[in-house]
């Protein structure tokens, strides 16, 4: 059966989703924070076990027009939710309205509830409540602009939960965001790789899994994979495919630095959980003391921002420190990540070019210095 599926990301981030998923071989369109695509039951495992920019993949089950409760009601009840719901499901029904008549979240949901509630009883002869036992199918209605759209959310928790991460900083980078400030940038898997504020580790992790090409969902559960409708069979195949894929023989020069030990003892922890331990090297370093004789490579960094009261100070000092070490490596190409919008002035020189990114709801500003050209070996 061919399905109607669409990717969430963060603000940002769209491209680089419909450029992994056009890789997977599906055709993309794009809208804010959304990416749409058509494929079977392989396209949804395979957008939650390969997405690495993603936040979770959802099948549009219809959209249309609504103003009123009624066409609500019923645009709801004459989709086809027999197909998807057997008659012991859980579906709990998240509910959204952007600009919208039907402004009321909580009424949209509990229509959208009963709607469904009436469509199943209907088709099942079920009389009284449904028993909502079974497997859980989370639903969300969504209002933007007076256009509902249903849909099921085949992923569960978030993709950037990968699973191999048990522990963590203050303030860490989620999974799918590291990997996308990875593939912002212009590293390729022969090239050193340093993180100099590496915290819990997740920049060079993610780098890891890009460098040998491991899909990123190989060690986590989905919530498809309770569907009926869903070919258990399915996910095991798209998993084993993606074994049989990854490269395990590259050699990987990936660095991960900070000045606090107990961050580096974390970040080595959740490599080893990744399987990543012996593919990247840990070690307590501060920023300004970092040296190479490595010609070219590629620095990314997720430094404090200095937004809490009385840290702007110290995180001024890092990126001055920053801007006079790496001032010492035209050939590196450098990618520094900051809500600091004096960044530049702190650091000591403009940025090549600067990509606006959200950290969550925090705006943030990817500052771009790329290397002079140098001859690659």
């Amino acid at each position: 059966m061919q399905y109607q599926l669409v990717a969430h990301m963060a603000a940002g981030l769209e491209a680089l989703v419909a450029r992994e998923l056009q890789a997977l071989g599906y055709k993309t369109r794009n809208e804010n924070g959304k990416v749409f695509f058509e494929g079977d039951e392989t396209a949804i495992a395979k957008a939650n076990v390969w997405l690495r920019t993603a936040d979770r993949v959802k099948i549009v089950l219809g959209q249309f027009k609504v103003t009123t409760f009624d066409e609500l009601f019923e645009g709801v009840k004459a989709l086809p939710w027999d197909h998807y719901l057997p008659m012991d499901a859980a579906f709990p029904v998240a509910g959204r309205s952007i600009r919208s008549i039907l402004h009321s979240e909580p009424d949209v949901q509990a229509i959208t509830k009963k709607a469904i509630v009436n469509k199943l009883s209907e088709v099942y002869h079920r009389r009284g409540r449904l028993p909502e036992t079974g497997a859980t199918y989370p639903l969300e209605v969504s209002i933007l602009k007076d256009v509902a759209t249903l849909t099921i959310d085949t992923t569960g928790s978030s993709l950037f939960k990968r699973g191999y991460r048990v522990a963590k900083g203050d303030a860490p980078l989620k999974e799918n965001f590291a990997a996308a400030l990875v593939m912002l940038t212009n590293w390729h898997p022969d090239m050193p790789f340093v993180d100099p504020t590496t915290g819990s580790g997740t920049l060079p992790i993610e780098a890891a899994l890009i460098g040998h090409n491991i899909a990123p969902g190989m060690l986590r559960h989905f919530a498809f994979e309770d569907f009926r409708f869903m070919d258990p069979k399915v996910l095991q195949a798209v998993k084993d495919e993606a074994m049989d894929q990854a490269d395990w023989d590259i050699k990987l020069d990936i660095q991960g630095y900070d000045i606090n030990q107990e961050m580096i003892t974390i970040a080595q922890e959740n490599a080893k959980q990744a399987g990543l331990l012996n593919d990247i090297t840990f070690k307590q370093l501060a920023a300004k003391d970092f040296k190479t004789d490595k010609p070219r490579g590629v620095i990314v960094a997720n430094p404090p921002y200095g937004k809490r009261l009385g840290e702007l100070d110290a995180a001024r000092k890092l990126y001055r420190e920053m801007g006079q070490t790496y001032a010492a490596l035209p050939g590196w190409s450098k990618y520094i990540l900051t809500a600091d919008l004096g960044f530049e002035k702190v650091y000591g020189s403009k940025a090549t070019k600067r990509r606006k990114l959200y950290n969550g709801a925090l705006r943030t500003d990817y500052y771009q210095y790329w290397a002079q050209r140098t001859p690659r070996k």
